[in-house]
């Protein structure tokens, strides 16, 4: 919990990434024979659906003789998925029925049912004895029949492993006569040993012979693998490829590949994850070369394609406590050439909640990082802002600049140091005082999620220690702490289980009145305990006005359940207390609960919350209602 932000919500950013992987397995024998928001379609005629020259209109049905493969093979099925979407053409219905029947081919195959027919009918033809120029009726949709046998299932019969895999256990890679004779499972030990050796520092281990042959008569099926293991070899020289605004030098640098070091696949997939997390490329591929260098090692290649460089956003939020808030930032993502970000941004907040504007909250900031500034484990920051806020406990006028360096300890562990400077008005019940504070802040974090939005496994935990000095009152005082939030999917399609807890405690001051208030802690709003207003829990004198805090426990736990593809429902529960004292009290616990809609996006969940607090203080809102994008942890 951050006590000087001014915002319920967190920042927020928009991201897509999509990723698509295809294979193709061979066996013998072969028997199978409107409107838009943001890019969302919400209602009418889709504009690619306009842009169909030659619609046709298609009404598909699929039958299957095992049940237990119904629900999977319509979910995979893309002419059943598809049926609202006219196809361009007469060829292009035929087109998709024969890869819609490829398709459930290689499904059934991945579930071992080497026998099965797929029968896809066009207008009541097959697809396969359809003329070469067919014509569909445009007046009604085209009968499209989907006809599955699955046929017996499959056992793997005798497994061999040639060459390099000769001495491993086809039984440590799950391939055991009698076994999951799948397609996938075939493909996945066979991947498995390929990665295994490469994981030993051999770059050219590939598989060399896969022979996979079903024996109808007996329902088994005999695997041959033969896989090659080539030298083991160091990294080799670092060649980049795509980058013209980005320094080549700086991507390698970056990438931390440096010759001479061991190879191994998971240096590589770091060295992705390094390069797109700097949000400068569109697209990045690590690859190592097809064959070794003279000298003995293996060359690599980084292809990179730059996105756009300058960017600029704006965001809105609401809340039935706190009004509307408004968002806007410019961005600059290679200022100099090495990948430089530079940040301006702006917020007016409490919009609604009153018609004077003087009482609004505004904010603008600056904020500088140089990625590699002294080495490729390290980013320099520099950041400076301001802000006006007026919230339950405090009216305050904030300037604030800072410099620190993150440091890059694991792919997920990350330290951080600086130099802050504060200046602080704050008008609240000890008066109309002015600070200067000189902190140093230190941190680290831990994130092992999934997903930077919308995370469903993993976790994420942080600490923070902020030793600081009162120039002006000559008080010194230390903040510490601490948060983690885990994420839990039940089974593969179950609801995500979320909870978070965090903790704070400020030492020092001669009295309460030396700290800034917004160096104080409180609780409240869409980002913590959700039903009060935002900072609204907190200790309180004998007029009911808040005072701050010296620590804090804040609780939450979600279920988020998806309903459909696109909208989800989450229960949520809230807890919440501060105390005047170092370490918490317990004495005054608040507690918010509700339900929200999710509503799934490209740059993250929409995110609609109603709650009521259980314990609201006299004259407290009755229920909040926060919008918002992003979870709320």
């Amino acid at each position: 919990m951050e006590p000087e932000m001014s915002s319920v919500y967190r920042q927020w950013g928009a991201f897509a990434a999509a990723t698509v992987a295809a294979f193709t397995f061979a066996v013998q024998p072969q028997r199978a024979g409107a409107f838009e928001l943001f890019g969302i379609h919400l209602f009418g005629t889709a504009e690619k659906d306009a842009q169909i020259t030659d619609p046709v209109r298609y009404a598909a049905t699929l039958t299957v003789d095992d049940p237990e493969l119904q629900k999977v093979l319509n979910d995979q099925s893309a002419l059943m998925q598809d049926q609202s979407k006219p196809v361009d053409g007469d060829f292009g219905l035929v087109v998709k029925a024969k890869d819609d029947r490829d398709r459930l081919v290689a499904l059934l195959y991945e579930k071992a049912r080497y026998g099965a027919v797929v029968t896809v009918k066009v207008n009541g033809v097959e697809v396969d004895k359809l003329p070469s120029l067919p014509s569909f009726p445009r007046s009604t949709a085209v009968p499209v029949t989907i006809s599955v046998t699955v046929g017996p299932l499959f056992k793997l019969g005798k497994v061999v492993l040639k060459d390099d895999a000769g001495k491993l256990d086809p039984a440590a890679y799950g391939l055991t006569a009698g076994g999951n004779a799948g397609s996938q499972a075939i493909l996945d030990a066979s991947a498995k040993i390929v990665r295994d050796l490469k994981a030993e520092g051999r770059p050219l281990a590939r598989v060399s012979e896969r022979t996979v042959i079903a024996d109808h008569a007996t329902k088994r099926v005999d695997v041959t693998l033969a896989v090659q293991s080539g030298p083991i070899a160091p990294l080799g020289q670092v060649s980049v490829n795509g980058a013209s605004e980005v320094n080549p030098e700086f991507v390698s640098e970056w990438s931390d590949l440096r010759p001479g070091e061991p190879y191994a696949p998971d240096r590589l997939k770091r060295a992705a994850k390094r390069l797109r997390e700097l949000g400068t490329f569109s697209t990045v591929n690590v690859s190592e070369g097809k064959e070794l260098a003279p000298d003995g090692t293996i060359p690599i290649k980084i292809d990179v394609t730059e996105g756009k460089q300058r960017y600029f956003g704006a965001g809105i939020q609401y809340s039935t406590i706190d009004g509307v808030g408004l968002q806007g930032y410019w961005g600059h993502r290679n200022l100099f050439g090495n990948a430089e970000s530079l940040k301006i941004s702006g917020s007016i907040n409490r919009l609604g909640q009153t018609r004077d504007f003087k009482k609004l909250d505004y904010s603008t900031a600056i904020a500088f990082a140089k990625p590699g500034a002294f080495g490729p484990a390290t980013t320099f920051t520099a950041n400076f802002s301001a802000g006006l806020s007026h919230t339950t406990g405090y009216d305050a006028k904030v300037l604030s600049s800072s410099v620190g360096v993150t440091y890059d300890l694991t792919d997920q562990d990350k330290l951080s140091a600086g130099l802050a400077l504060d200046w602080t008005q704050a008008k609240d019940v000890y008066g109309d005082n002015r600070y200067l504070t000189a902190s140093v802040p230190l941190g680290w974090t831990r994130d092992t999620t999934d997903d930077k939005f919308d995370p469903t496994t993993g976790f994420r935990a942080s600490l923070t220690l902020r030793p600081s000095f009162g120039v002006y009152n000559k008080s010194s005082f230390v903040s510490a702490e601490g948060a983690i939030s885990a994420y839990r999917q039940v089974g593969d399609e179950g609801p995500v289980l979320a909870g978070k807890i965090a903790v704070g405690t400020l030492v020092g001051g001669r009295s309460l009145a030396d700290i800034p208030a917004t160096r104080r802690f409180y609780a409240g709003g869409g980002g913590s305990v959700r039903g009060y207003a935002y900072q609204g829990i907190s200790p309180r004198d004998a007029a009911n006005n808040p005072l701050g805090g010296r620590s804090y426990i804040t609780a939450s736990v979600e279920a988020r359940i998806k309903v459909t593809d696109t909208i989800g429902v989450v229960p949520f529960l809230d807890v919440g207390t501060v105390s005047a004292s170092s370490a918490p009290s317990f004495s005054d616990i608040r507690a918010g609960a509700g339900v929200g809609l999710r509503y799934a996006t490209p740059f993250g969940p929409i995110r609609l919350d109603v709650a009521v607090p259980l314990r609201r203080y006299p004259g407290g809102s009755t229920f909040g209602i926060y919008a918002g994008i992003g979870q709320a942890f």
